[in-house]
This record gives C-alpha cells, structure tokens and sequence, in this order.
C-alpha cells in the first residue's frame, strides 16, 4: 500500500472516530467517515469544508444494522477498513434484559464481523493488499463490574480479531486491534446512563444508588475521564502504518495494568 491511504471508518460521527477521521484526512489520507444517523452527516460535512478537508473527508450515512446502507459502503474505495462503531449496555450481568444484550452484541460483534468479512473477500478477490482495524478496548481485556455485556463484546471481538490476523496472512491482509482507555468522549457516560432506563428498586435485587456508585468510581476519578486527543493522535498514527503491534492499548498505564491484571487472574480462586 502507498503513504496515502484509502480508509473507511465507521462510528465516525462523534469521539474517537470523528477525531481519527479529521486527523487522518489533515495528513493526506483519502477518509470516508461513516456515521450512524443522517442528522450527523452535514455537521460533519460542514466541519470538513471549514478546516478545508472537503477533498479528503468524505461523510456517508452508514449504520451497520442497515442492509442497503452496507450494501452501498461495499461499493466504496478504501484500502484499511477502520471498524470503530460501537454502543455499549451495562449494569449487572445477572440482572440486564437478554434483549439488550442481543443488541449489544449484534451492533458490536456480528455487524462489524459481517462488513470486515465482505471487504475481505472484495481485497482477496481483486488480489488487493489491505488491512482491518477493530475498535475494541480496556475491558476487551478484562472485565470490571457493571460493564460485563459491554466487555463481553469486545472479549469477543478479540477474538475474532485474533482469528482473523492468522488467517489472514497469506492473502497480505493485516488486522490490529486498538484498546482504548477511559476517554472523556460522552460514550462511556452514556453507557453508565443506559442501566437506568431498565433498573428499578422495586423489582431488581441491585439497587440504582449502587450501581450509581460502581460507575462513580470508575467514571469520576482522573483515570476514568481521559483527554481524547492522546487516543485520538494514536490511532492517526496506527491505522495507516503497514507495520506495528497487533494489540494496541493506550495510554501506557492501562497496558501495565492489564498485563498485571492477566498475571493475576492464574490465582484468581472462588
């Protein structure tokens, strides 16, 4: 692949994947920055003409769980698929309606599988080079409470991640993951948030000041409430290199902490 590249990024209307998709487009790339909702698409169409990326920062509709909108991404030329939309339930795995778990993992999991799958077959079919990069996180890593669905799908798309990486060696095709930390983007507050709307003293054995508690302690502290722009500069940095680490965590602190939390977790006992 060239210097410039050609990349697509889902999840781009907001955080992490609008900033990567502003910082790629700054640097030359050729971006396409896919974004859920239709009300997302001119603010961001508007902001590529003000910083004067119009010719490198491309804005298209594109949820996920929307077949024609798939459809018409695959129709699409990019060399690096940046695979970085997400949602994320919470609140105690004992407890969190199946439905929503199912939603999680499809809009996590099976809907950002079934578009890497059809790019990858687009690259091996046109004996093309190219590359994927999954979005997962920290807590693809290990698991803390009250964010257990959430983790679990990028537990899973670890996996899937790994998979992929060796299968996908003969055909010049890289994967990576990146793993973000706690980032003040509004995601991670939303997601403690989302509990709320299901959580009810009157029927749950959690109690909503509990969990309430649980999320302050992760969301309220300095670790929990990062500048962005460090995550934001790394994955300008790591989507368009041809070399470079298959797990990617950032900051440093959380790769430490994950390590030792892994080395840990052999005497774990019951």
């Amino acid at each position: 692949m060239s210097d410039k590249k050609k990349i697509l990024i889902t999840g781009a209307g907001s955080g992490l994947g609008e900033g990567t998709a502003i910082g790629l487009a700054k640097l030359g790339h050729e971006v396409i920055a896919g974004v859920q909702i239709s009300p997302q698409v001119t603010p961001l169409r508007q902001k590529a003409i003000d910083l004067k990326l119009e010719k490198n920062l491309r804005v298209e509709k594109l949820d996920l769980l929307d077949p024609y909108d798939v459809a018409y991404a695959l129709t699409w030329d990019y060399d690096i698929l940046l695979s970085n939309a997400g949602i994320g339930e919470a609140g105690p795995v004992f407890e969190i309606p199946v439905d929503l778990v199912r939603k999680n993992f499809e809009t996590n999991v099976f809907a950002p599988l079934h578009l890497a799958q059809q790019f990858i077959a687009k690259l091996i079919r046109e004996k093309r080079k190219g590359k994927v990069v999954f979005t997962s996180s920290m807590g693809g890593l290990f698991t803390p409470d009250g964010y257990g669905i959430y983790v679990s799908t990028k537990h899973a798309l670890e996996a899937v991640a790994e998979a992929l990486s060796s299968e996908l060696k003969k055909y010049d095709i890289q994967v990576q993951t990146i793993n973000p930390g706690a980032y003040l983007t509004g995601y991670n507050e939303t997601m403690a948030d989302n509990p709320f709307r299901w959580l009810d003293d009157s029927k749950n054995f959690t109690k909503r000041a509990d969990m309430k508690a649980v999320f302050d302690s992760l969301l309220g502290t300095p670790q929990g409430r990062l500048d962005p722009e460090e995550m934001i500069s790394a994955m300008v940095n790591i989507v368009p290199s041809d070399k470079g680490k298959f797990r990617n965590v950032v900051p440093k602190f959380v790769e430490d902490m994950l390590k030792e939390h892994q080395e840990k977790a052999w005497d774990v006992t019951i």
